[in-house]
């Protein structure tokens, strides 16, 4: 149990990646805070991933609201007293060619997966700073590295994440707090199954181990990062993405 009464706040934690990273990080041990737009998803996960070693506690919270986070950061605090790790996982996307991009899209999406990272990391700083310990890993894309056409907002909020998170890393390495990314590459999510059968077979092509990411593959590299094994590593982004990009 290598992350034994620690507390981690996932964000968009109740289906797909963050489902499956919350699960990873209580077989560990750690309490969950499992925050989501969806309420009832949050519950109904945090309800299947509560044993008798650790808690885990559901929460509403949009991160887009920073009164929200805010008072999603209280409660973890009340609750359990601290705060360990945090995973900014929430995200959306919202694709379309650039010339064809509504404005309220472009908006949309950098608020949710930019401005969403940056009210959830700065209210969990002070407690973190206060303990001289944190982990906070931010998901990035694969896309946001090497773009991708027709998601030119995704790609944009994804690059500047990674640069708000080695920003991050060299603020508070001081601290003890690391921050770190972990890019995924085409993952076999909600997301990707809505895809026609000839674009995920072309999608497949491009990547050296033949299959789609798994979940579970984010969620491994997640975990290592929060270890004690990792407290070496900050400012830097892994890529999960079965060699699709190789950097």
């Amino acid at each position: 149990m290598g992350l034994n009464g620690q507390v981690a706040i996932i964000t968009g934690g109740a289906r797909g990646i963050g489902k499956a990273i919350s699960r990873c990080l209580a077989q560990e041990g750690a309490h969950l805070v499992i925050s989501d737009v969806n309420l009832e998803e949050a519950q109904r996960t945090a309800k299947e991933l509560t044993s008798g070693l650790h808690r885990s506690m559901a929460v509403e919270a949009n991160v887009v609201d920073g009164k929200a986070v805010g008072e999603l950061v209280d409660r973890t605090m009340k609750e359990f007293g601290r705060i360990d790790i945090l995973i900014n996982n929430a995200g959306i996307t919202r694709d379309g060619l650039l010339l064809r991009m509504k404005e309220e899209d472009w908006d949309l999406v950098m608020n949710v997966n930019l401005k969403g990272a940056f009210h959830c990391t700065k209210s969990v700083l002070s407690a973190m700073s206060k303990q001289r310990r944190g982990r906070i890993v931010n998901i990035a894309s694969v896309v946001g590295v090497m773009g991708n056409a027709g998601q030119a907002n995704y790609a944009a909020s994804k690059a500047a994440l990674i640069g708000f998170t080695k920003s991050v890393a060299r603020e508070y390495a001081s601290r003890g707090i690391t921050a770190n990314a972990v890019a995924p590459g085409f993952i076999d999510t909600a997301m990707t199954q809505n895809l026609p059968a000839d674009v995920r077979e072309s999608l497949m092509k491009q990547i050296p181990l033949g299959r789609l990411g798994v979940p579970e593959d984010i969620a491994h590299a997640v975990q290592f990062l929060v270890s004690e094994g990792a407290g070496y590593i900050t400012g830097q982004v892994i890529h999960v993405n079965g060699g699709m990009l190789m950097v």
